[in-house]
């Protein structure tokens, strides 16, 4: 959009965009949406109504998000009048369709004029087997500061977190890649020195998880908050942000720590190497709970060096990870396939 581009958010859910957190969010940022409302599998339905979309408005590049996105819109169009992209974040490994569906998303991804993978390392997993090495393009995620962060007292009262004592974070989707229960099993090795446990997010392993926790005597101290929109604006409510992941592309969440300037006890998998190193946060292999449970009383015994570490951290997310810089990517990939399509 401040390039001049015209651009068309099609939020496809179960609930009209306008009912939407992710649709009222980009209304209010003056991102023009199309709301695709139908029920979670009505595959047929769902490409019906963005054929008909595309129609309509005749876009010069369609970009898609997902393995499903790209299997019934991106990848399915082979006469089409348009260029196609699609931006390849890693895998859920949830299972069900949406292993179907990532399976069919890497068979076609050699269908697009462009992909983009979030890390070098996903980049290196595409390159050849899937995608042909001059249609791939790594463009790392961004962080954009148009949300206010809250500072430590406000967020605390929001969570319904102690004013004061030690409080550790943890923000993401309750899925097995996503790590939570290496994190909550680390926290059970740190006694009553881990304070106060926040996690923010939900997902199927949230039952499993609050049991752990309660079989583990540390249910008192973990508060499970559920999903909550906007869920960075409460980073400065803690002490240390802890990402626990098994594999990622390069995470949103961290991303949005380093600019609240939070210490960081991170896992060294998929791109977050690329985009911190021991100068600015601790890393720790993954499935490693113990390592993870030292790395925490690490960041909890030197708060002066946690702090260095943090101040790092957020020069470098301005200094590579702005969101000018995102968008200026993004535009080369979209005038390269526009300029080829046009030769």
């Amino acid at each position: 959009m401040r390039h001049g581009h015209n651009v068309i958010v099609a939020l496809i859910s179960d609930i009209p965009a306008e009912e939407h957190p992710f649709g009222r969010s980009l209304a209010a940022a003056g991102v023009k949406t199309a709301s695709i409302t139908v029920a979670a599998r009505a595959y047929l339905r769902e490409r019906a109504l963005m054929t008909k979309l595309c129609a309509s408005e005749k876009p010069d590049i369609l970009h898609t998000h997902g393995a499903k996105p790209d299997v019934l819109h991106g990848a399915s169009h082979l006469r089409r009048p348009f260029g196609t992209v699609t931006t390849v974040h890693g895998s859920s490994k949830v299972g069900g369709a949406s292993t179907f569906h990532e399976i069919l998303q890497m068979l076609l991804l050699r269908r697009f004029d462009g992909v983009i993978a979030v890390s070098q390392l996903l980049a290196n997993e595409l390159r050849g087997k899937s995608v042909r090495a001059d249609r791939l393009h790594v463009i790392p995620n961004a962080w954009s500061s148009a949300s206010r962060i809250l500072d430590r007292a406000e967020a605390r009262t929001e969570l319904n977190l102690p004013a004061e004592g030690v409080v550790i974070g943890w923000i993401g989707r309750l899925i097995p890649i996503k790590g939570a229960d290496v994190f909550l099993d680390a926290i059970s090795r740190l006694g009553q020195n881990a304070g106060a446990i926040s996690v923010i997010g939900d997902g199927p392993e949230r039952a499993r998880l609050e049991e752990y926790a309660r079989d583990h005597d540390i249910g008192e101290r973990v508060r499970f908050h559920g999903v909550l929109p906007n869920a960075a604006r409460y980073m400065r409510a803690f002490d240390v942000f802890v990402l626990s992941s098994r594999s990622e592309g390069t995470p949103v969440t961290l991303l949005e720590a380093m600019a609240a300037k939070v210490p960081l006890v991170v896992t060294s998998v998929g791109g977050i190497p690329d985009v911190v190193d021991d100068r600015e946060a601790l890393l720790v292999p993954s499935e490693a709970p113990g390592e993870l449970a030292r790395a925490i009383e690490r960041v909890l015994s030197d708060p002066a060096a946690a702090a260095r570490r943090a101040e790092a951290a957020a020069l470098t997310l301005a200094a590579r990870f702005n969101v000018d810089d995102w968008i200026d990517a993004h535009d080369r990939v979209y005038d390269a396939i526009l300029l080829k399509s046009r030769s």
